[in-house]
């Protein structure tokens, strides 16, 4: 194999993986302000209550059910498949093909621009909240987002450790 396609075969894993990271982790910097921010305001046990259970929901639902189950696994064995396979587009596009809005079926394609659709949306209404309701709910998806971008370094240390062992579903075209 020459220097050229090695090359090619580490940057499409590398840039696939760090970039989805990457745009984790500047959702959880634009977001981290917001929930610090909860520490100006005097909670009623109320708020208390409903930050503690934004905090586990978030855990669970996105950061372990969304993250960890499907979406980390996925991005780490769609970037080893790009690193076994790379094409220069699918490279330069590494996060996005991870993340399977590229190269993948009708269906996952069509689940991963629903889910980044209801996100948006999701956003635009809790950016109307004020605080402390905001940083109640920007807690949790800290929190979620946090155990994703934990998630992903997990499964790329398993796949690292582990090269041989089962994949999950890719979900490329025929």
């Amino acid at each position: 194999m020459g220097k050229g396609r090695k090359a090619l075969k580490t940057l499409g894993y590398a840039w696939g993986i760090g970039g989805v990271v990457l745009l984790l982790g500047f959702a959880v910097f634009r977001l981290f302000p917001m929930a610090v921010e909860l520490s100006a305001f005097e909670l009623t046990q109320l708020q208390w209550l409903l930050l503690g259970l934004s905090v586990i929901c978030m855990a669970y639902a996105e950061g372990y059910r969304g993250f960890h189950l499907a979406f980390a696994p996925r991005v780490v064995a769609r970037a080893s498949y790009l690193g076994d396979n790379p094409r220069p587009l699918f490279v330069l596009l590494a996060p996005v093909f991870c993340m399977g809005y590229i190269h993948a079926t009708r269906r996952r394609q069509l689940t991963s621009f629903g889910v980044t659709t209801m996100i948006i949306c999701f956003v635009l209404i809790v950016r109307l909240l004020p605080q402390p309701w905001r940083g109640i709910v920007d807690a949790g998806v800290v929190t979620g987002l946090a155990l994703g971008i934990a998630s992903i370094v997990y499964f790329l240390l398993l796949g690292l450790r582990f090269p041989e062992r089962p994949r999950v579903a890719i979900d490329l075209p025929e």
